[in-house]
């Protein structure tokens, strides 16, 4: 898909670095080349972290949490910018931009996976759980709203609820969680408003309050009324117009420039467009077998750690995935969510590999025979 979707994007880069004289001739596979790169890397990278033992990843959680945060403040120094976003650490030798917040996600889970592990008899004390866990959450969030970075906010505070959740947490420290996260997303979208007809109080976060208001605007108004985000309106441009067979592969209207950079958020919608009902369908179904693998190994570990830390990182897997589905969809609001294993992008696909080595070091380390004596043989068969 992304030697299909990113043909004119590819033409429009080299076509640029043509003229300055960079190269010598404009050409169609730019983003095909980078993604192979990208996942020769990503595989060197799995096939070292897979023969690491579970018990390293817990060992050291803390200082690659920590080491998480670093990149985070760094990239508030060292940063690149792109379209006022300043996401990613641009380092002059490495010809890839890396993006701290991918890593933070998975240094939180195998951090709050650590810390739940260490503390289960004081799951449901407030001094001595609930206060450091919303101590550290917190500062995850500032750090990351300084870059600004409210789309990962609002998938990294979730996933950490739900974590919470699962380790069987005081329903009181539950509610006033969800009630305090209610009120920062009202708080945000009030905070920055903006005047919609002159234009003024812009600053930095006002695109927040702009695509929840198109998105709850109703879609036949917005179209009318030209308010509808445009990746939105093309997206489902795109959906609707391959019909139930598709445009065939290699066929997709839509990814000449009239959905911009539609190798990253909106891969999903060419897949439709020119796939249409089958593939995706296919694809659904392999992020819920993914998911489903992952549940069945984690049931049958024995170490806490491990059972967290599959547990998490393959629902963090399927919720990315499905939110970047409703994305083009427009059944949730416009974020910058990448599909998983298909949207191009170094930082998204290197965490993403790093996340399912550590799966498979998981379920490498399963005593399977000792695993298999308490199940049911039916249940095997299941």
């Amino acid at each position: 898909m992304i030697s299909s979707v990113s043909v004119y994007s590819s033409f429009r880069v080299t076509n640029i670095m043509a003229n300055n004289w960079y190269i010598e001739e404009a050409y169609n596979y730019f983003y095909v080349l980078r993604n192979i790169a990208h996942v020769l890397i990503s595989l060197v990278l799995l096939w070292i972290i897979v023969k690491l033992k579970p018990y390293v990843f817990e060992k050291y959680s803390k200082y690659i949490f920590w080491f998480a945060l670093i990149l985070l403040l760094i990239v508030l120094v060292m940063w690149a910018t792109y379209k006022w976003a300043t996401w990613w650490i641009s380092i002059p030798w490495i010809p890839f931009n890396i993006q701290p917040t991918e890593f933070l996600k998975i240094s939180l889970i195998l951090f709050f996976a650590a810390f739940l592990k260490k503390y289960k008899w004081y799951l449901q004390s407030f001094e001595k759980w609930y206060v450091p866990f919303m101590s550290y959450l917190w500062l995850i969030v500032l750090l990351v709203a300084l870059q600004p970075d409210f789309w990962t906010i609002m998938v990294v505070v979730p996933v950490s609820i739900i974590m919470y959740f699962y380790a069987w947490m005081n329903k009181k420290h539950l509610l006033w969680t969800i009630w305090l996260w209610m009120a920062l997303i009202i708080w945000v979208y009030s905070a920055w408003d903006y005047d919609k007809e002159t234009w003024k109080n812009l600053n930095t976060l006002w695109y927040i309050t702009q695509r929840i208001d198109n998105f709850l605007a109703d879609n036949e108004d917005a179209i009318n009324n030209k308010t509808i985000n445009y990746q939105t309106e093309q997206a489902l441009i795109a959906i609707w117009s391959g019909g139930f067979s598709g445009l065939w592969f290699g066929w997709s209207i839509q990814k000449f420039w009239y959905l911009p950079e539609v190798q990253w958020d909106f891969i999903f919608s060419v897949i439709i467009e020119e796939l249409w009902f089958v593939w995706w369908l296919i694809l659904i179904g392999l992020y819920m077998y993914i998911w489903y693998r992952w549940i069945y190994i984690a049931s049958r570990v024995d170490d806490l750690f491990s059972k967290y830390t599959a547990i998490w990182i393959s629902s963090r897997i399927l919720i990315q995935a499905f939110i970047n589905i409703w994305v083009n969809l427009n059944i949730v609001p416009l974020t910058w969510i990448t599909l998983p294993f298909v949207s191009y992008g170094w930082s998204s696909l290197l965490s993403l590999v790093m996340w399912l080595a550590i799966l498979l070091s998981i379920s490498r380390n399963i005593d399977w025979k000792k695993s298999f004596s308490r199940i049911d043989r039916k249940k095997i068969m299941f």
